[in-house]
């Protein structure tokens, strides 16, 4: 993992101590984390926007437009999971995370395992 823009859904006020958003629509904000060679280079926040009209696909092109590259998450549907591939974000299933610095630290120890169906709200539960 060279360099990376992830995205990790968050409680307010965000940040690495910030509790890791259930589902990533409707989270308060996304904390992004910058890495570069294996490194957390920068941390900042991004607000979500609201569930309009286009659902779950607004966030998706709203992270797609601000970089992000790679999103940790704890549920989604099958729709805006399709979305992330379409736009080349990957998609880590983070659920159970105490914090997005947990989560995070998970990610770049390659302890999370790409979301797939089983763990789409909709999906195999």
């Amino acid at each position: 993992m060279e360099k990376v823009r992830i995205a990790v859904p968050s409680a307010l006020p965000g940040g690495l101590e910030a509790e890791v958003g259930a589902h990533f629509g409707h989270c308060d904000l996304y904390t992004i984390i910058d890495v570069e060679a294996g490194s957390v280079a920068q941390v900042s926040t991004l607000p979500n926007v609201p569930h309009a009209q286009g659902g779950c696909m607004a966030p998706v092109q709203h992270l797609a437009s601000n970089g992000v590259n790679l999103l940790i998450a704890g549920g989604m549907g099958m729709r805006p999971l399709m979305g992330f591939n379409q736009v080349g974000i990957q998609v880590f299933y983070g659920a159970g995370a105490p914090s997005v610095g947990t989560a995070v630290d998970a990610l770049l120890k390659g302890a999370l395992v790409p979301f797939t169906q089983e763990y789409t709200c909709g999906g195999g539960q």
